[in-house]
């Protein structure tokens, strides 16, 4: 059967071929390849006091490169190159994030270790980065899921062990069903699903490792102020889930126990007269002692397992009520609800109907027949009748006679409500945060083991840096998903490092952002075999000065990567000189890359690309129905037949072609419409540029010739002066905007320039040639293997050689010697001529000159001149 993406590929290679016009593309592609895979070589030369750390997001090895990845590294190659052809030591390094639940399934289904899986995707994965020319300094490469490198995550671990930042604890934990392992809250979605599996989480009680984030949450939060080259959405998302808030605690004494009592966060105390209710989250300590004499309780409890987090749905406690903190009042029924968070606060929340929406909404659920009591009002409202509830404005004024607070400004009685409990011993002011710390216990195989021992003599005990690492036992397939581990005696079993007694090993594995959270200081220090990295040679490089990629990592791993860094510093493994610990300067999230997607209009189906052919009359038609599909562009995915094949495009126009065409389709930020039929503008100017270097090179050059160089004509500066713009600008956009986009069709307006310069023969050679040298070299960083092979053209010519590998510098844009002076005669304005700015220096002599040219005969014949006027570089004739 033919097979029609091979023959379609077929085709596209031999279109490619007829029409390059002897300008083959993907043959310069080829024969460059292998040099400008080793960079720039003026790179050994450069001056160590410039340094810059080019870091892009390291991948998953899951097989195969995406446009998506090809985006990301085109961008930050072409950083790369500009750096070094600028004299940097570019520290631009690339390796793998291997371990993950990914792996594992897909050995799990192969039937293969994960081990090997990984490394086969890896070697595919190199092959294709050097397929793009992909600069990386692969002496620097790590791969997470190799011993010499998880020893040290291991290793940092402990290091949080050590300062009282790792610890294990028995806590209600989000578990997936499917992948059969223990999510962080961050890896769960507003539906309660899994980020990976999709699988609806469930709730359950484990002893879990977690690591004490919330110990830098403050820092975190207020460091986001010092990241002005950071996206602001990404610093608004990383601020909204740290949640800094500052408010109360207000302790409610139980009415039935006078020992017992509920601890509640609340941000506005002023509400506290309006408290109708209190709410527990179902693990609150108070529930679960209740629970156990109480079936109906207890019954609730496993249905709210299967209640959205959100739920209005609450349980009221039997006999069981609260105090006021100020009055003593016995009137606070209290309920089990699972919309109140265990982590946050207290798990406790106290319910104020009338001036808290969720609040409302949850009392009209739970308690329809009774009243909510407002004792918040604006200035103009004199009654509950007159305010539309629930009012949720921080403004307004208090309503609750008998008290001290009666009258008085809700914002001065925020202060003055705080201050009373602090003095009755039932309250006080307090910081909050939403973010909870970091859980990284998960049941599965492939992940960095816990260095942890567990002995019944001596409790937890960490295993000894100089036995790390602790290895994952080499295992040729995986017969099932789950942690395999707690079932193999020969990693479970061993000897307590303490006492010597036997003991049994940690079976849970780290979550797989440890390991994202510190690659980048092992890249400043990879062949290190005592340390994670070395103090002076990672200060050296951090913080990264430019991190691209994805914006779906705002918050899981540049918070856990933000945290780490900041723990590092704190301990003093690092110095960032700023005193913040903020690994990245500059952050760039590119725009995702979208695929065209072909819809059948008559049933939504997605049309794989076989289902559709090309007419010259109508385009795309659907072969079933003859109908024109519905082309929309959207994430490329499998199921939608959107996706594009990176190696494929770059076989049929080249690496070059590929990468500037990838930059050109929309700015960094943006969603890229992947278009490949619109590269033909990308390689039409590249072709032309070979085009005008054969030219050139062929023609004699006026620089060794014997007769003087003549003064620069007005047509020569006006050239000079267009091509100085057009390298100021291209250099803008590498050095501060990353407006990648407009370099490339800057590059096509200076080949424009150079092209109709020559066909013109307007300018001369030596400009035209000077200025093609620099449009050859500042195009080296997006197109190397074009750029070499105009080099080596225009070199053929060894009166014109020059360096490649050396960053043209901007000249400043020049004025002419000449002036264009007007003439007016009888106040209209009939020619002008060109002369020295000092023409009209001496200006008997200047109008003799302008009498006597040919071109003022027609207006000065047979006339009387009865007066001239000069004034800035305009003549005025009256005459009669």
């Amino acid at each position: 059967m033919l097979n029609l993406r091979h023959y379609s590929r077929c085709l596209r290679r031999l279109y490619g071929t007829l029409h390059s016009e002897d300008v083959n593309l993907v043959e310069i592609g080829n024969k460059w390849k292998s040099k400008v895979l080793k960079g720039a070589p003026s790179i050994k030369k450069q001056d160590e006091a410039k340094n810059i750390y080019i870091l892009s997001m390291f991948p998953y090895p899951s097989g195969s490169l995406h446009i998506g990845h090809l985006r990301v590294y085109s961008i930050t190659d072409a950083l790369n190159r500009f750096y070094q052809l600028n004299g940097y030591q570019v520290l631009y390094p690339m390796g793998w994030d291997a371990f993950g639940l990914p792996a594992e399934n897909a050995a799990i289904d192969r039937q293969i270790g994960p081990a090997a899986w990984t490394e086969q995707n890896i070697t595919k994965m190199k092959q294709q980065m050097d397929t793009m020319l992909a600069n990386f300094d692969w002496d620097r490469e790590v791969t997470t899921s190799h011993p010499d490198y998880y020893k040290f995550t291991q290793q940092i671990f402990l290091e949080l062990y050590k300062n009282g930042l790792a610890y294990q604890k028995d806590a209600e934990i989000n578990w997936d069903p499917v992948d059969q392992t223990v999510l962080a809250n961050e890896q769960v979605d507003s539906q309660g699903k899994s980020w990976r599996s999709g699988a609806i989480v469930e709730k359950r009680k484990l002893k879990q490792w977690f690591l004490g984030i919330t110990k830098f949450a403050h820092k975190l939060q207020k460091d986001l102020e010092l990241l002005n080259e950071w996206p602001q959405k990404v610093k608004t998302m990383q601020k909204n889930w740290i949640g800094e808030s500052y408010g109360t605690e207000v302790v409610f004494p139980i009415f039935q126990n006078d020992k017992d009592q509920i601890t509640t966060f609340t941000t506005r105390v002023e509400t506290l007269f309006s408290v109708q209710y209190i709410a527990l989250a179902t693990t609150h300590p108070l529930v679960e002692e209740l629970a156990s004499s109480d079936p109906d309780l207890k019954n609730f409890l496993e249905l709210a397992k299967s209640l959205p987090e959100d739920s209005k749905q609450g349980f009221l406690l039997k006999n069981t009520n609260a105090l006021h903190p100020i009055t003593s009042q016995l009137n606070i029924p209290i309920f089990v609800a699972p919309y109140v968070l265990s982590g946050y606060g207290h798990g406790a929340v106290m319910g104020c109907p009338a001036h808290d929406e969720r609040d409302f909404a949850f009392w009209k659920q739970n308690m329809p027949e009774s009243e909510v009591n407002a004792t918040i009002f604006p200035e103009k409202a004199s009654s509950e009748a007159q305010l539309s509830l629930p009012y949720c404005e921080k403004s307004g004024m208090l309503h609750c006679p008998g008290t001290e607070f009666d009258g008085m400004d809700a914002n001065i009685a925020s202060k003055a409500v705080t201050k009373a409990l602090e003095e009755l011993g039932r309250g006080k002011a307090a910081v909050n945060y939403k973010l909870r710390d970091w859980l990284i216990s998960r049941q599965r195989f492939w992940g960095a083991p816990i260095p942890i021992v567990h002995c019944d003599h001596c409790g937890t005990v960490p295993v000894p840096s100089e036995d790390l690492p602790v290895r994952l036992p080499a295992v040729d397939n995986l017969a099932a998903r789950g942690n395999p581990l707690k079932n193999l005696d020969s990693f479970v079993n061993t000897t307590c490092p303490s006492c010597g007694s036997p003991a049994k090993r940690e079976t849970d594995t780290m979550d797989t952002f440890m390991d994202s959270s510190w690659y980048f200081f092992r890249y400043t220090d990879p062949k290190n075999t005592e340390e994670p990295f070395g103090s002076e040679i990672a200060s050296k490089y951090l913080p990264v000065d430019l991190y691209i990629g994805g914006v779906e990592h705002a918050i899981l791993h540049l918070l856990y990567s933000r945290f780490i860094s900041k723990f590092l510093a704190a301990i003093g493994n690092w110095d960032d000189k700023q005193g913040s610990g903020e690994p990245f300067k500059r952050l760039v999230t590119q725009g995702m890359v979208h695929g065209r997607t072909l819809v059948d209009p008559a049933s939504g189906r997605f049309l794989k690309p076989d289902e559709v052919i090309t007419t010259d009359t109508d385009g795309l038609i659907i072969k079933a129905t003859g109908q024109q599909p519905s082309i929309v562009y959207e994430k490329m995915s499998k199921s939608k037949h959107n996706g594009a094949d990176p190696d494929d495009c770059i076989a049929v126009h080249g690496a070059d072609a590929t990468r500037a065409h990838i930059l050109f389709q929309a700015p960094i930020g943006d969603v890229l419409n992947w278009d490949e039929a619109k590269i033909v503008g990308v390689e039409r100017w590249l072709r032309k540029v070979i085009k005008l270097a054969r030219s050139l090179s062929s023609e004699r050059s006026l620089e060794t010739s014997t007769i003087e160089t003549p003064a620069p004509s007005d047509k020569d500066l006006e050239f000079h002066n267009e091509v100085q713009k057009l390298l100021q600008s291209i250099t803008s956009s590498f050095t501060h905007s990353l407006s990648l986009n407009t370099v490339i069709s800057d590059y096509m307006k200076l080949a424009n320039l150079i092209e109709n310069a020559h066909r013109a023969k307007a300018v001369s050679h030596d400009l035209l040639t000077k200025s093609f040298r620099i449009l050859v070299t500042s195009m080296y960083p997006v197109t190397p293997t074009v750029a070499e092979e105009a080099h080596e053209i225009i070199c053929r010519n060894k009166e014109l050689a020059w360096n490649l590998y050396s960053w043209p510098t901007a000249e400043n844009v020049r004025e002419s010697e000449l002036v264009d002076y007007r003439v007016v005669i009888n106040g209209k304005m009939r020619f002008t001529h060109n002369a020295d700015k000092s023409f009209i220096e001496d200006q008997d002599y200047a109008i003799r000159t302008l009498l006597a040219l040919p071109s003022s005969q027609k207006y000065f014949a047979e006339k009387t001149i009865k007066k001239v006027i000069v004034r800035n570089k305009v003549f005025s004739f009256v005459v009669t």
